[in-house]
């Protein structure tokens, strides 16, 4: 028998590819009197879906999952539904993801770390219309807005060093000549303030901007 939450109730609906991650949030949930969980989804095709069926108050998404992404997803739903409030879920706090979902019309930022101690009153902030973000993110997308971001070209000759690639392969697999991988790198490492190769991977992974 189910049972018809009462008025004034938040409505949550939650999208993660980890079942033990929603069942997490659902106990999170449950000593809640204001709130209730409505639905499930894995994926971000399940969330839009799930969003147009459920029509819910806060949905709490995350970003790396299979089909469809949290951000493309966060994207879709906002443009169908603008009043949508959702707040992320992620393991990762690199500014580059952050700002992404935050462009694509988040609401909130919350890491997984920190859900036990501050989901509720971040549901809560997001549901009243405020925006959540952890401050030492906010700090961290604030420090980067003037850079100068990477190419789509150079993420992917980034991706292929943190891969431990060589300039020859890299230029085979890219179509490209070694002199222009170079010429590539000596861009990245100004714009990423990295000394070397490997301090440019460690950098670009630490932001967000590679997901190995």
């Amino acid at each position: 028998m189910s049972i018809t939450p009462h008025v004034g109730t938040i409505r949550i609906l939650t999208v993660d590819d980890h079942q033990l991650l929603r069942e997490g949030i659902g106990a999170v949930l449950d000593g809640q009197a204001d709130m209730t969980l409505v639905g499930q989804a894995g994926n971000g095709l399940e969330a839009i879906e799930s969003y147009r069926r459920l029509r819910p108050d806060v949905t709490l998404m995350d970003l790396r999952m299979p089909d469809m992404s949290g951000i493309e997803a966060i994207s879709a739903i906002r443009t169908e539904f603008p009043n949508a409030r959702i707040i992320v879920l992620t393991t990762y706090a690199g500014d580059v993801q952050a700002a992404a979902a935050l462009r694509a019309g988040a609401a909130g930022y919350l890491l997984k770390s920190l859900v036990r101690k501050e989901l509720i009153e971040t549901i809560r902030a997001v549901h009243s219309g405020k925006r959540r973000v952890p401050a030492e993110i906010a700090t961290e997308i604030a420090e980067h807005v003037a850079d100068d971001a990477l190419t789509v070209r150079e993420i992917e000759v980034l991706r292929r060093v943190a891969a431990g690639k060589s300039n020859k392969l890299i230029a085979a697999e890219l179509e490209i000549s070694e002199g222009t991988v170079k010429t590539h790198m000596k861009s990245i490492l100004p714009k990423l303030d990295a000394s070397d190769r490997t301090h440019a991977v460690t950098i670009a992974l630490k932001r967000g901007i590679l997901d190995i």
